[in-house]
């Protein structure tokens, strides 16, 4: 069954080397001008239409691409490797006993992906029609006999190859992953919050069904990506303990599944805000309290914020500027603790030093310093 090598990079007229965006931005200037509806007096338009949705169908999936680039291009080195009936066995990338002679059609692809991808012989390779069209059978499916023998059926399983081989089923592919920036306050990392989270999730084009064509032409829906978006909301719970850069799953909410593979999963990147009072140092918070110099000197109590109300800390006499003060338990609790573990707090004591002192203030700090010398 000879099958014609189609040269994608040629009909999207891009470099082997060009990155996806150069190759969207190709194929919709291409659509634009190949369009069977501009081009109505022409009779190939709509096979040079069909040929280039499926240039785009290969260069714009990564995984297609690398086969092809892999499989393709070797193709085309054996087509131009001239193999004809004069051909000896051998010579020009042949195999086999040197001087015999072979009748092997320099483009029957099928007999030489065979053998490349079951050089030991046997009938374990099987290959799978795109759309359960048989091609040799005389029917014309979506795409190419030449994409057909590399990608495989990619709608439904059953059908059998033209060597009466059962074909294998569609690959099932697992959907996107889609990552949701979340932002929250230090106290909703520290009881856990919910939040209402809207995002768009790709999915196949409802006009075109995901095939990128609409009554014979590019779908204006998708511009013929196949693909369109739909809004989505979440309610999202956030647990408590969260840290700037915690990812939370939302397992099964993401991007559709492929050949039924399972949907993607919804990351939310956790961002805490700064707080006012509190830094974070892991599962620690740090504070600054500010005490009386009176209250440095002599002792007392200081009340202290923390992040489930006030409470009162004992401050010896003579504490010094700058003294920490560690209240266990007072911290942020641990992500995902099964035991309950928290932080502690840590309390930085300044003492505020008097100004503006009355005649009477400066004249008993006089008697002071003279005590202490």
């Amino acid at each position: 069954m000879p099958v014609d090598f189609k040269d994608y990079y040629k009909v999207l007229d891009v470099e082997r080397i060009a990155d996806e965006a150069t190759i969207k931005k190709a194929y919709r200037a291409m659509a634009r001008k190949l369009h069977p509806d501009v081009n109505k007096d022409d009779p190939t338009a709509e096979e040079r239409f069909k040929d280039l949705n499926e240039a785009y169908e290969v260069l714009s999936d990564p995984e297609k691409r690398k086969m092809y680039d892999r499989f393709g291009t070797d193709w085309q080195a054996y087509r131009d490797a001239g193999y004809s009936a004069d051909t000896p066995r051998g010579s020009a990338g042949g195999g086999g006993t040197t001087g015999s002679r072979t009748r092997t059609q320099p483009d029957d692809f099928e007999t030489w992906f065979r053998t490349q991808a079951n050089p030991s012989g046997g009938s374990t390779f099987s290959y799978e029609w795109v759309d359960g069209t048989d091609p040799s059978a005389g029917g014309s499916g979506r795409f190419s006999d030449f994409f057909n023998m590399i990608f495989g059926n990619q709608q439904a399983g059953g059908q059998r190859t033209t060597s009466g081989s059962r074909v294998r089923p569609p690959m099932a592919q697992r959907g996107e992953d889609i990552d949701v920036n979340v932002d929250v306050t230090l106290r909703e990392a520290a009881t856990g919050t919910a939040r209402h989270v809207a995002l768009q999730i790709p999915g196949p084009c409802p006009r075109c069904g995901g095939t990128g064509v609409a009554r014979g032409g590019m779908c204006p829906t998708c511009d013929g990506t196949g693909v369109s978006m739909t809004q989505k909301t979440l309610e999202v719970t956030i647990p408590k303990g969260v840290r700037t850069g915690s990812r939370v799953r939302m397992a099964g909410q993401g991007g559709p599944g492929v050949s039924g593979g399972p949907n993607g999963d919804v990351f939310l990147v956790i961002h805490v805000a700064d707080d006012p009072t509190f830094t974070r140092e892991g599962n620690n918070l740090r504070e600054r309290v500010t005490i009386p110099f009176y209250t440095a000197v002599l002792g007392g109590e200081a009340t202290i914020p923390t992040l489930t109300g006030k409470v009162a800390m004992t401050i010896p006499a003579g504490t010094e500027d700058g003294k920490v003060f560690r209240l266990r338990g007072k911290g942020m609790p641990a992500l995902n603790s099964k035991t309950g573990e928290t932080g502690d707090l840590l309390a930085e004591v300044h003492v505020a030093v008097p100004t503006n002192l009355s005649d009477e203030e400066r004249e008993l700090f006089t008697k002071l310093k003279n005590l202490r010398q």
